[in-house]
């Protein structure tokens, strides 16, 4: 059921953004956002789906809701892959975009994938109630700049430079922000445009989140590289502290399913409808890319 859901939400992303991009100027900013957004497990995507599935939300509206966080998530990539930055060559399997294009095209490229992000939520189709596309846009500002994901990056590159690693208490806080914000964004997006209480799907998030950020600090460790797509073992390479290496890969391992397991627990108000959502939640841990 999961995985055959989750396709159907790529498939129906993929196909949303290559239509959005047809419709800009053929040039080679353009063709570099069309490579940035190919590919990946649209996870984000598949959460605003089916929040928004629970709610009633038609998928050709809730669709634009998902492609907007995929924009912004694969800007986030562009960026993060830069050499001021992570400095990787190899992304989902294929050269980044600074190595395939040049930095400079990269640096456009986020840029424009992110206010494209903006331009999605902003678009009547994605809610006839403009306070409704408002408090999206609104709280994806906020998830994605300096008080969620840009805040983790920041967190992230001041720890390498702190000397000294860092806490689990103040991992736990980065990796909430790094990547949790979107995540939580992603799956709350749904009861936003249902005009539904977001909190169970908040807490689901919330879990979720940090499970899904322990099960890659485990793939770093024991993770297949060509399964992968990136280069692994980059964080013991330069030291930095991760779950793994503050908790041991057992105990690791133990804290995501039990994420897992809190992440379940917090879709019981939805109960059988919530089914792809709570193996959603399993897929985390057990992915291996």
């Amino acid at each position: 059921m999961f995985s055959e859901r989750l396709e159907i939400a790529a498939a129906r992303v993929a196909g949303h953004l290559r239509d959005v991009l047809a419709d800009y100027p053929d040039q080679p900013v353009v063709d570099a956002m069309r490579y940035a957004v190919q590919g990946g497990k649209r996870l984000r995507a598949f959460l605003v789906m089916e929040g928004a599935a629970l709610h009633g939300v038609a998928p050709e509206q809730a669709v634009q809701a998902a492609a907007a966080v995929e924009a912004l998530h694969a800007y986030s990539l562009v960026h993060d892959d830069l050499p001021c930055m992570d400095d990787d060559d190899l992304r989902r399997g294929l050269p980044t975009v600074h190595v395939k294009w040049d930095q400079a095209t990269a640096v456009l490229v986020g840029d424009a994938l992110q206010t494209l992000a903006f331009d999605l939520l902003a678009d009547a189709r994605t809610h006839p109630d403009p306070a409704v596309r408002i408090a999206l846009v609104s709280s994806l500002a906020r998830a994605s700049g300096a008080a969620g994901m840009v805040l983790g990056q920041a967190q992230d590159i001041a720890a390498e430079t702190a000397g000294r690693p860092l806490t689990l208490k103040e991992i736990t806080a980065l990796q909430a922000n790094k990547t949790g914000a979107l995540i939580r964004w992603s799956a709350e997006a749904g009861a936003v445009l249902g005009q539904a209480d977001t909190g169970p799907l908040r807490a689901y998030a919330s879990a979720l989140g940090l499970a899904f950020q322990i099960a890659d600090d485990i793939l770093d460790v024991e993770g297949d590289a060509e399964k992968a797509g990136k280069r692994l073992q980059k964080d013991a390479e330069a030291g930095k502290a991760t779950f793994v290496s503050l908790l041991g890969l057992e105990a690791a391992k133990v804290r995501a399913q039990n994420l897992a397991a809190e992440a379940e627990a917090a879709l019981s108000p939805y109960g059988a409808a919530a089914e792809s959502l709570r193996e959603a939640a399993r897929f985390v841990i057990s992915r291996e890319n």
